[in-house]
C-alpha cells in the first residue's frame, strides 16, 4: 500500500527487490516515476491512484533499465518521459527490455514497456531539480523536489544494494564518483530520500546513505575491502565481487 513520505508525495514497494513507485502530486495531477514491478502490483497501485482521485499527468524513468521502465493502461496515456540519454537507450534496447521484464515481472504489460521519450528543455510537467549521471546506467537522473526536501535517487543510495556497476560502459568507478560529486548538494538539501530499491530514508539517514556509498566507492578507488552493512547479504556480496572484477579489467 501507498506510504505518504512528504506533502503530496507516496511511495508503494514491490516484492521485487524492494522496487518503490514513487507519485508527485503537482498542480495539474500526478507524476508517476518508476511504477512496478509485477502485474498485480501495478493493478493495486492504478486503485491507490484512483483513491488519490487526480488524473496521472506523465511518467518518469529514472534510468532505462526494465524494473524502471513499466507501465499499464490504467495510468492512462500520459507522456512517459526519461532524459535524452536514457530516453534513446530504451528505444535500441526494448527488446532485451521487454525479456527482461517477461523474466522477472510477473503479467506485467510488455507492450508497454520502454516507451518513454526524451524530457523536454526545463523538465516539462516534471518538477524540481534533476542531476543526470552515467553511474550504473546510462542516461541515469535522479529529482529533487526542491520545494519538499525530497530526493528520488533512481538506484544510488540504496540500504540494501551497494552500487552497482554497468558492465557494458568503462570505468564505473569514475562515474559514481562523478555521480556522488553531482548528486552531494542535493542530498544536502534533502530531507527524504527515496532510492529505486530499499528503506525511504529521512533526516540524518539521508547523508548517512551518501557517506556510505562515497565510502564504497572510495574503498574500491584506494584497493582495500569496504567495511559496509550491506556486504552482510550473500547476493550483495555477488555484486560487490563483478564491480571489483570491473574495477580490475578496466
Amino acid at each position: 500500500m501507498l506510504e505518504q513520505v512528504a506533502d503530496g508525495v507516496w511511495v508503494r514497494q514491490s516484492e521485487w527487490v524492494w522496487t518503490n513507485s514513487t507519485i508527485v502530486s503537482v498542480d495539474d495531477g500526478l507524476i508517476l516515476i518508476d511504477p512496478g514491478i509485477h502485474g498485480a502490483e501495478l493493478e493495486s497501485l492504478a486503485d491507490e491512484i484512483e483513491r488519490i482521485g487526480r488524473p496521472v499527468i506523465a511518467g518518469f524513468s529514472t534510468h532505462p533499465h526494465f524494473d524502471h521502465l513499466l507501465w499499464h493502461s490504467r495510468f492512462g496515456d500520459a507522456p512517459r518521459y526519461a532524459t535524452g540519454e536514457g530516453a534513446r537507450f530504451a528505444a535500441e534496447t526494448i527488446e532485451q527490455q521487454r525479456e527482461g521484464t517477461a523474466e522477472a515481472a510477473t503479467a506485467a504489460p510488455l507492450e508497454l514497456v520502454g516507451l518513454v521519450e526524451p524530457l523536454p528543455d526545463g523538465g516539462g510537467p516534471v518538477p524540481g531539480e534533476l542531476t543526470e549521471h552515467s553511474a550504473h546506467c546510462v542516461g541515469h537522473a535522479a529529482v529533487l523536489l526542491t520545494d519538499r526536501g525530497v530526493l528520488i535517487a533512481g538506484d544510488t543510495l540504496s540500504d540494501i544494494l551497494v552500487p552497482i556497476f554497468d558492465p557494458f560502459q568503462n570505468d564505473q568507478l569514475a562515474a559514481f564518483e562523478t555521480a556522488l560529486e553531482r548528486l552531494e548538494p542535493a542530498v544536502e538539501r534533502a530531507e527524504v530520500l527515496i532510492p529505486g530499491h530499499g528503506g525511504v530514508a529521512r533526516g540524518d539517514e539521508v547523508g548517512a546513505r551518501f557517506e556510505a556509498e562515497r565510502a564504497y566507492v572510495e574503498a574500491l578507488r584506494g584497493g582495500t575491502e569496504p567495511t559496509d552493512a550491506r556486504l552482510e547479504a550473500d547476493w550483495v556480496v555477488a555484486i560487490h565481487d563483478s564491480n571489483l572484477a570491473k574495477v580490475r579489467g578496466g
